[in-house]
């Protein structure tokens, strides 16, 4: 499966054009999003609009330029947009699962409840995708001068959980940036996207 990974585009209507042209041009079977399309969800309608037109799912989430409610609404109006955050869509073998976060808390016991709850739905079999706003710390994502930015809570679920591919954002400086935790592949797809085979 390809999957066209992006975040914190930000109302650019350049990223947005750029990611639209890049999942034509590379027939990706799916799209995800980890947040913050808008600036504090300026013209969010538009952007929904806009991605919804690629004619493909695309997984979104909200980021910490979004609302819940907001981006939820903007997604219910559309045909292709699917409104992941503390969800779980199943396609034959791959699961996708998406959770906000503020991208601010180094910890985040929301997340830790959810996760609990997710991991119990999963099979061993499942080539899982998880799509967080906030990137799990101590990796080359969450890494700005001499410190780390990134989540403990979210880590901590991918150290437990069999994934495959964990697609984060809001750290602007590490776009681009990709790592491993154990066996897990961690990217920050940046705002003009990446794609990935899973």
């Amino acid at each position: 499966m390809k999957i066209l990974a992006f975040v914190d585009t930000h109302g650019s209507s350049d990223a947005i054009k750029k990611v639209i042209q890049k999942a034509k041009k590379e027939k990706v079977d799916i799209l995800a999003c980890a947040g913050d399309v808008s600036i504090f969800e300026q013209d969010l309608d538009k952007i929904i609009k806009k991605l919804d037109k690629i004619g493909k799912p695309v997984l979104i989430i909200p980021g910490n330029h979004e609302s819940e409610k907001a981006m939820k609404k903007a997604c219910e109006k559309s045909k292709n947009m699917v409104y992941l955050h503390k969800g779980m869509l199943r396609l034959k073998d791959h699961v996708f699962i998406g959770f906000e976060g503020d991208g601010f808390a180094h910890k985040d016991p929301e997340f830790e409840r959810w996760g609990k709850r997710i991991k119990d739905q999963l099979k061993k079999k499942d080539k899982v995708v998880l799509i967080t706003h906030a990137p799990p710390h101590k990796t080359k994502l969450d890494r700005i001068l001499d410190s780390y930015t990134g989540n403990k809570s979210i880590r901590k679920f991918i150290e437990k959980v069999d994934i495959v591919l964990a697609i984060s954002g809001h750290i602007h400086e590490t776009a681009g940036a990709e790592d491993k935790i154990k066996g897990t592949k961690v990217v920050n797809p940046g705002p003009f996207g990446k794609v990935y085979e899973i």
